[in-house]
């Protein structure tokens, strides 16, 4: 059996930028094993499945290790697979079925998703995260938020991926407002979910918009996550939904034979 399976780069519009997502378009159910050891075998931060449904589209992500709950730069793999192979119309929205909701997509110029909120509230780590200063830590059900004084020092942390790792949940997001060209700079850190440090995270976005929308009273910004490969994540907020913007280029195409 031959299943379409493609490489993107999300959130990029050159290639070998951005963060690659495996998506694997499926005729017929799969076991969750089968999908799990793909994953491993692409060894991307998330491998997306789309499984048609009669209004939309089923949509699973899974890390090299675990399926997550949410997952923004495999959505946004996924919408542009979908309209870049004439799987779907440009003209019309993509619908996702997903273990957060539905969730859509929209093509015009850029790809634009539709994800919820997911408001951090102000708590104490833990335990001090070495390398780190903050000057504000908070969490929501998904990970923590830690915001420094500096762009410099979210770009030059060093991480200490065990220290990270006790923390639980799923990750870490360092944040500080840029200092100039974007609104604010961000990286990400999930050894808790396999992905030592994720290159760009549409999810940590929903995190991120809100945050940065109350301390610089915008409801649009850009933001850049400044990893190794970089990426460039437009939000906006619309009441308790987040609007992610970004460009995804395609850099393989082929089957898996199993």
């Amino acid at each position: 059996m031959n299943v379409p399976i493609y490489v993107v780069d999300a959130f990029t519009s050159v290639p070998f930028a951005g963060n690659p997502a495996g998506v694997c378009i499926l005729e017929s159910e799969r076991e969750s094993s089968w999908m799990q050891s793909v994953a491993a075998e692409m060894r991307h931060a998330e491998t997306a499945y789309l499984r048609q449904l009669h209004d939309g589209y089923e949509l699973r992500w899974f890390t090299p290790v675990v399926e997550v709950d949410l997952c923004g730069h495999a959505t946004l793999a996924s919408a542009h697979v979908l309209w870049e192979s004439g799987r779907l119309s440009k003209d019309v929205e993509a619908r996702f079925y997903t273990r957060s909701g539905l969730l859509t997509a929209k093509l015009n110029g850029q790809i634009q998703l539709d994800f919820p909120a997911k408001i951090a509230t102000q708590a104490n780590l833990p335990h001090p995260v070495n390398g780190l200063s903050p000057t504000w830590m908070g969490n929501n059900k998904m990970d923590w938020l830690v915001e420094v004084e500096t762009e410099e020092e979210v770009r030059s942390f060093q991480p200490d991926f065990e220290n990270i790792y006790a923390l639980g949940i799923r990750g870490l997001i360092v944040t500080a407002r840029a200092n100039a060209e974007f609104d604010f700079v961000s990286r990400f850190f999930a050894p808790q979910s396999g992905v030592p440090e994720d290159p760009v995270t549409g999810s940590a976005h929903c995190c991120l918009a809100p945050y940065w929308s109350d301390k610089l009273g915008k409801t649009k910004m850009t933001g850049y996550q400044a990893s190794q490969r970089g990426g460039i994540v437009g939000v906006e907020i619309q009441g308790d939904r987040v609007l992610l913007r970004g460009y995804a280029t395609t850099i393989l195409e082929g089957n898996l034979r199993c």
